[in-house]
């Protein structure tokens, strides 16, 4: 899989991953526009080309309030990223979104993005990085994601995980689609960020499908 030219589908209007977005963009504003006063910190693993949060801040009254970082290993990405984020108070990093070192000093982060990740990596990978979101979301911090809802729907599956994780359900995407937006919103107390430690292997949904794991 090419990761730029997959993102060419967010500039067809009527392609599932350009309605994706809009669904995860509607709730990005709807979760900056219910943050406290004072500063917001967000994370986005395998951020890609940040369209989710960069669209969304361009506009967003809140945009002086929020420090990111997006963690994505594709450099052209990145390369693109970091173009839109001129003028933001968002760093860019290069490098392996799995690897929980990107994230120190910014976790646990009231904003959690993980788009584009749970459709890439195995089953008990995407448990996994349920449970180490505890580790990178602050107490009322908010994690979005997203994972395709074609057969087998694994939506119901992540939910649970979530919830019985402290997570609490704020909203998911309707299921006559085939694309799944979920947020849920952390109520416990955030766990120590792991030092050096991988949270996911990124597979590819097209490797998983092909060997029956999806």
């Amino acid at each position: 899989m090419d990761w730029l030219d997959w993102h060419d589908a967010y500039h067809r209007p009527d392609s599932s991953l350009s309605q994706r977005l809009r669904a995860v963009q509607a709730q990005i504003r709807r979760t900056l526009d219910g943050a406290p006063a004072g500063p917001v910190r967000v994370l986005s693993v395998c951020a890609g080309q940040g369209h989710d949060l960069l669209e969304v801040l361009a506009d967003h009254p809140r945009r002086g309030d929020v420090k990111a970082r997006l963690v994505e290993l594709d450099a052209r990405n990145t390369a693109m990223a970091a173009a839109a984020a001129a003028g933001l108070d968002v760093e860019v990093i290069t490098g392996d979104a799995s690897l929980t070192d990107h994230y120190r000093g910014l976790a646990p982060a009231d904003l959690v993005l993980m788009c584009g990740v749970f459709g890439n990596i195995t089953l008990p990978d995407i448990e996994r990085t349920v449970d180490a979101c505890r580790r990178l979301a602050a107490t009322g911090g908010t994690v979005i994601w997203t994972r395709g809802r074609t057969a087998p729907d694994r939506v119901p599956q992540i939910c649970e995980w979530f919830e019985a994780k402290e997570f609490d359900r704020a909203w998911v995407s309707e299921p006559d689609v085939d694309y799944g937006v979920g947020v849920h919103r952390y109520r416990g107390e955030p766990l120590p960020l792991e030092e050096n430690t991988s949270m996911f292997r990124f597979v590819g949904f097209a490797e998983l499908q092909a060997a029956g794991l999806t």
